[in-house]
């Protein structure tokens, strides 16, 4: 495990995660992987997801499997090695104490945003699907491990002062603060999942972090219970953000 520092970022979708993902690959110290345990919870759950079968095709859908890699040789061999990971994917056997050795942080967003942005994309979405109870799961067992509240980031803060909250998470984190993680190149990337035709296109255009959030769209009754079931688990994370 002395070999890089490893971050895992427990987020839920649509949380501004594959731009933080972005953002950290942009420095030459780190290599990224993007939801690793995706295919473990197809498998496991059957959900039917957006190219479900070529999500499994192609990747290690073993839940104990994955979490050797994810502890095992870095792949790229760099300094750090940043793991975007789907608090709501793991249903199996596998938990976040059994990473060891690597930082946990936690990325957050107002769940109204949230189900705003699966409404964009005509998808459904339950409760359940935004992670936020295994997010405060995670949460509460890493604070009593560390014996303080691990980091936790919220999508609209970074939206609103990109530098001084990456500045912030990466003090938080314990590594060194790039400012090359505010630009990137617009495409996919070699470490991208292969759903990212389906989900990434927004990011696949952009360059660098977006404006601040606009106000909430309105939702449908079913979106907004969707919202409230999951706010009071946002709003017990975000008592511990980072702050402006």
């Amino acid at each position: 495990m002395a070999d890089c520092i490893r971050i895992a970022m427990w987020s839920g979708p649509r949380n501004l995660s594959t731009a933080m993902m972005r953002s950290f690959g942009t420095r030459a110290d780190t290599h990224v992987s993007d939801e690793p345990f995706y295919g473990s919870y197809l498998k496991e759950t059957g959900d039917p997801q957006p190219m479900m079968d070529a999500v499994m095709a192609s990747m290690d859908c073993d839940w104990h499997g994955v979490a050797a890699t994810m502890t095992g040789p870095n792949p790229a061999g760099t300094p750090i090695w940043y793991q975007k990971h789907m608090a709501h994917h793991m249903v199996g056997p596998i938990a976040h104490d059994d990473l060891p050795g690597l930082r946990h942080a936690f990325l957050i967003r107002d769940p109204a945003r949230v189900v705003a942005s699966y409404a964009a994309k005509r998808v459904s979405v339950r409760p359940d699907h935004l992670g936020t109870d295994k997010q405060v799961e995670f949460f509460d067992r890493e604070a009593d491990r560390l014996g303080h509240a691990p980091p936790v980031i919220d999508s609209a803060d970074i939206l609103r002062d990109p530098p001084a909250m990456l500045a912030k998470l990466c003090a938080a984190i314990g590594i060194e603060w790039d400012p090359a993680m505010l630009h990137w190149q617009a495409g996919l990337r070699d470490t991208d999942g292969i759903w990212a035709s389906h989900w990434y296109d927004a990011v696949m255009s952009s360059t660098g972090f977006g404006v601040p959030d606009k106000p909430i769209p309105e939702l449908t009754a079913e979106a907004q219970a969707v919202a409230e079931a999951c706010r009071p688990d946002y709003d017990y994370l975000a008592r511990f953000k980072i702050d402006l």
